[in-house]
């Protein structure tokens, strides 16, 4: 049997369970803690795989495996239940870092969303922890609190759980982004938290981890304040959501956000957003129409594709509203930005030409639909008409496979 122990965050390892191995395999710090058996061999785990070979080694003899915390919750049983098979485990699991974390600050942690950034791209764990409202991030080298502090910005505490059931070296730090990423973190950092405080206490859940997906999406034009009728209508909007794909660990840009209905839609679905909008009554109304439906709505005030210049990280996909002569100069911004595709909707045919035009140039295959409807309208006598909506034309643009993002890159 392969035996994985989880020792938890300080906890020794079991009495007797070291007795008959013939190969103990461990960090460092956890070999020299445990009392091992005259005889036994010791493997001090780094990378992967020679480790593995290792045990491979000693298929017909016990092996010893100590992990850190819970070895099934992002840790070594994966990889071990992949080469050896899961029957050959016995796994003791101890206290994972995240549950120990969310302990030492008194939180519940069934609605917190769990990310690894350790041998993983950080851009994924940021916008993870710009979406949603309780995060334990996993880190690693390259990874740590300084480089999560510095992509992330303003609107949210970083707690930085260090040593985790070191008597002596433990400490749990609250900062702010800014003061995470001026810091030096060392090596003993053992899970990072990002918080939006004003709900770290959410509802009661069924259901742990990110809610589920919302039980509708291409909500009425009701459901969002709006300027005479200035808003992306359902219809319009439910294809833009489909061609845009918003998905957990995505950024995805609002350009022209007018009322936000794209870019709260797109957060509810899991994603990052950033909403770009020019006029100053329009920005209060995404942020009104955010809080409405309890997503975090990243706002900038300004016009493209100027204001687009300001944003550090490049969106995996881009909504374009609205027209105006400036249309194609914004639309070669977002696609040389944009990682995965750019949708655009206009009410001018005029402009067709020119956006389709600044999609193909930056290799991105195009594709596109007039979107007309009529929707059912009452009238008197109990009798139902249909009432036409404006005609929109959507434009999108998929990067083609092995294209690359061009001059902001």
């Amino acid at each position: 049997m392969i035996t994985v122990v989880g020792t938890g965050t300080g906890a020794p390892v079991p009495e007797g369970l070291l007795a008959g191995a013939a190969l103990v395999v461990g960090g460092r710090r956890h070999l020299d803690a445990a009392r091992l058996p005259a005889g036994a061999a010791r493997v001090v785990l780094g990378p992967l795989a020679p480790a593995l070979d290792a045990i491979a080694e000693y298929a017909d003899k016990d092996v010893v495996v100590l992990a850190s915390g819970d070895p099934g919750f992002f840790g070594i049983v994966r990889a071990l239940a992949e080469r050896f098979g899961a029957e050959r485990l016995d796994v003791r699991p101890g206290v994972s870092s995240v549950a120990t974390a969310f302990a030492r600050l008194g939180l519940p942690w069934d609605d917190a969303v769990v990310v690894s950034a350790h041998g993983r791209d950080l851009r994924t764990a940021v916008n993870v922890c710009r979406a949603q409202p309780k995060v334990a991030v996993l880190t690693g080298p390259g990874a740590g609190p300084a480089e999560l502090g510095a992509a992330l910005g303003d609107g949210r505490v970083l707690v930085v759980a260090s040593a985790l059931g070191d008597p002596e070296r433990e400490r749990v730090e609250r900062v702010t982004p800014a003061e995470a990423a001026a810091r030096d973190w060392g090596t003993a950092v053992s899970v990072v938290l990002c918080l939006d405080e004003a709900r770290a206490l959410g509802a009661v859940r069924t259901v742990a981890g990110v809610l589920a997906r919302p039980a509708g999406w291409a909500l009425d034009e009701g459901a969002f304040a709006h300027r005479d009728s200035m808003i992306t209508k359902f219809e319009v909007r439910a294809l833009a959501l489909a061609r845009l794909g918003p998905r957990l660990g995505d950024l995805v840009w609002d350009v022209g956000a007018g009322s936000g209905s794209v870019a709260v839609e797109c957060a509810r679905l899991g994603a990052a957003v950033v909403a770009v909008e020019k006029a100053a009554d329009g920005v209060e109304r995404v942020r009104a129409n955010a809080r409405a439906h309890g997503v975090d709505v990243r706002v900038v005030h300004g016009s493209a594709p100027d204001a687009l210049a300001g944003l550090a990280d490049d969106p995996d996909a881009v909504f374009v509203g609205g027209g105006g002569r400036e249309l194609p100069a914004v639309v070669r911004a977002c696609a040389r930005r944009a990682r995965r595709t750019v949708v655009v909707a206009m009410a001018a045919l005029d402009r067709v030409p020119a956006a389709r035009e600044a999609l193909t140039a930056a290799g991105f295959t195009c594709d596109g639909v007039l979107l007309q409807s009529s929707r059912l309208a009452p009238l008197p006598g109990d009798v139902t008409r249909l009432a036409a909506t404006n005609p929109v034309f959507l434009l999108w643009g998929v990067r083609t496979p092995g294209s690359s993002k061009g001059v902001d890159e």
